[in-house]
């Protein structure tokens, strides 16, 4: 297994620690601390991995199924985890629904021997919902701030439209009667 993968599996061994500390009082009000800093350290190995993988062409089907797969798991995490606080239920759903989408969209597509890779459209909303999710955890009681996280919540929810149509239009094929022929 190359270092890509490695870091993309660390992610997702990340995220159970991040919920713990999100949802379970072990060092009052440092909690959130923790967590934003494991959540940091998760994101941080999204953006790495694909640096590494693609420099040093480490590039693998599993790499462009499963760092997706690990950045959905950490931001439906934190977003579950933050329904309450600013952040309002059916935003989430919306966010999550339209992650099991395109998680559908590529089991299709992988069912025929297709893998899509994540598009710019799909980096953007991740770093996007990444930084709202730093914002809200953090969750500083200064307006400045709170306009910031407002910003971020309605960006990311904007960019999590967006890039599902653009998935839907450009890969169209997959799902059409003669894109599933073999």
């Amino acid at each position: 297994m190359n270092l890509p993968n490695k870091l993309t599996l660390a992610r997702v061994l990340m995220i159970p620690f991040f919920v713990v500390f999100m949802l379970v009082d072990i060092f009052g009000a440092a909690d959130k601390y923790v967590a934003v800093c494991i959540f940091a350290i998760a994101s941080i190995t999204d953006m790495l991995d694909g640096k590494i993988a693609r420099k040093y062409n480490l590039v693998t089907n599993f790499g462009k199924f499963m760092d997706p797969m690990a950045d959905k798991l950490l931001v439906c995490s934190a977003l579950i985890c933050l329904i309450g606080s600013k952040l309002h239920a059916w935003i989430v759903i919306i966010i999550i629904g339209r992650e099991l989408i395109i998680s559908g969209f590529r089991t299709i597509a992988a069912d025929n021997g297709v893998v899509i890779a994540a598009s710019m459209w799909g980096k953007y909303k991740t770093t996007s919902q990444m930084i709202m999710i730093i914002l809200l955890i953090i969750n500083l009681n200064f307006i400045w701030f709170e306009v910031l996280e407002y910003i971020f919540i309605y960006l990311s929810l904007l960019l999590t439209v967006i890039s599902l149509v653009d998935y839907l239009v450009k890969n169209k094929s997959v799902i059409s009667d003669g894109g599933m022929s073999k």
